[in-house]
């Protein structure tokens, strides 16, 4: 316990969790993403895990609330990347981010987070320049190659 409260001290806090879904249209390949409330950065669904579902459950459930949509989300995970995650308290906690990829079969214009999210498509190369997270422009860059 002693061993752990100092490596937090020194900055060597273990990694949170998040889950994250990868928005996909089945037909065309694009990727949706969303912008963030905090900063408008464009980012992908994610949040932490959820009592009660599994991890691309609620992958699944951040990509209705945040982005307004449904569809068959892929139990195995395409990849993960880390980012810092702003606090209120104006310090940032690593976090790690396990992705999903979601195959979107409906999106609707109401959703939780209407209000305070805008949302767009785009191809995957499009999408490697728009987002800031190194991790996640591998993934993108990943079904990229995939595709072409």
């Amino acid at each position: 316990m002693l061993r752990r409260s100092i490596r937090m001290l020194l900055g060597k806090r273990p990694l949170s969790l998040q889950v994250g879904a990868l928005c996909l249209d089945p037909g065309t390949g694009r990727v949706l993403l969303v912008t963030s409330r905090g900063t408008g950065r464009w980012v992908i669904p994610k949040g932490w895990p959820m009592e009660g579902h599994s991890l691309p459950g609620a992958a699944a459930r951040e990509a209705w609330e945040e982005a307004g949509v449904e569809g068959r989300i892929t139990h195995e995970e395409i990849g993960r990347y880390s980012y810092d995650k702003e606090q209120d308290s104006g310090f940032s906690v690593p976090v790690e981010v396990a992705v999903f990829p979601l195959h979107v079969e409906k999106c609707r214009k109401s959703f939780p987070e209407a209000a305070e999210r805008e949302r767009r498509w785009f191809t995957p190369e499009e999408a490697i320049p728009m987002v800031a997270e190194p991790g996640l422009k591998t993934i993108l860059r990943g079904l990229s190659q995939t595709r072409g």
